[in-house]
């Protein structure tokens, strides 16, 4: 029984450890605002139409 206790003990204390990294993570990284540019290609917004034949 005690290897049982010593396994869940080391289990529980690596998920507070990585509990605790992303808490940290989520409260003291602050993401940077910037302008995002995007090019769109001509031919998307205006698609050439194909001409039918008539007879």
């Amino acid at each position: 029984m005690p290897t049982l206790f010593r396994f869940l003990t080391v289990l529980a204390m690596i998920g507070a450890v990585i509990y605790g990294s992303l808490l940290a993570l989520s409260v003291l990284v602050v993401p940077r605002e910037r302008e995002v540019t995007v090019r769109v290609p001509s031919d998307k917004l205006n698609p050439v139409q194909p001409q039918t034949q008539t007879r």
